[in-house]
């Protein structure tokens, strides 16, 4: 299938501005599994006519790992970097569906001098949906039991719960939550540059721990929203050798399949 992405550049240079900016992240841009999330966000788009663009090679790391990890002076330099090139095309709007780049451009940015109406793609796609753009159909997902793992930087640290289950509902399948959800949620493992390193010693891993909460849920499907969970808890899966039978999907992914 065909994608139809702008970049900036080109944009600009056709005086034209989109209505979102779609910022991609290192996990959508570059690793394996998350680049089918990009790819499903896009067809989403695509299929709704909304005039996006996505900044290409001018978009660098936001530097929420390097600031997670201790190393402020690299994220500043990045986050100084990024804020120069969306202030130059005059950036308004942004979509991400890395609740981690999300966090940062939302919260972090503003005291380096970059403020912009940044959401996550869950809030997004269901705002499609409200206002009746995109309608969706359970398809593949219909009547099945979905359960949803809460990311830590969507959810505890900014409050978004509820759009990514009312998403789920929209595919007319059973939400079935696990017994540390919500606020009460429980972490991946990854934050706080944790993906990037090996688990200090200790009894169990947590993503392990969390995998088995999901699994307890007797749901074949497993729901994230952000990179680094989708990451954990597919090792989770594998670990407990369930890969054949508990599939993770991002919440684009999900729709995606329902258009």
């Amino acid at each position: 299938m065909d994608y139809k992405v702008a970049t900036m550049a080109e944009m600009a240079a056709d005086g034209q501005e989109p209505e979102i900016l779609f910022w991609v992240g290192c996990a959508g841009s570059f690793d394996d599994r998350y680049k089918k999330v990009t790819r499903a966000f896009v067809k989403i788009l695509n299929h709704l006519d909304i005039k996006f663009a996505v900044l290409g090679t001018e978009e660098a790391c936001t530097g929420d790992p390097a600031r997670r990890a201790g190393n402020e002076f690299t994220f500043q330099m990045l986050a100084q970097q990024n804020i120069q090139v969306l202030n130059g095309y005059g950036v308004k709007k942004i979509v991400t569906a890395c609740p981690h780049c999300f966090n940062t451009l939302k919260n972090e940015y503003p005291e380096l001098g970059g403020s912009y109406d940044v959401i996550h793609h869950s809030t997004y796609l269901q705002e499609l949906i409200n206002s009746g753009k995109l309608k969706v159909e359970g398809g593949a997902f219909k009547g099945q039991k979905i359960t949803y793992h809460d990311s830590c930087y969507l959810g505890r640290a900014n409050d978004i719960y509820e759009a990514p289950r009312e998403l789920i509902k929209a595919l007319d399948a059973e939400l079935v939550e696990m017994k540390k959800c919500k606020t009460n949620g429980l972490c991946c493992g990854a934050g706080g540059g944790q993906m990037f390193k090996e688990p200090e010693k200790g009894t169990k891993d947590i993503n392990i721990e969390r995998i088995e909460d999901a699994i307890a849920t007797g749901s074949k499907a497993i729901a994230v929203a952000c990179p680094f969970c989708m990451v954990m808890m597919s090792d989770g899966v594998k670990n407990k050798e369930k890969e054949h039978e508990v599939k993770v999907y991002d919440l684009a992914e999900l729709l995606a399949e329902g258009l």
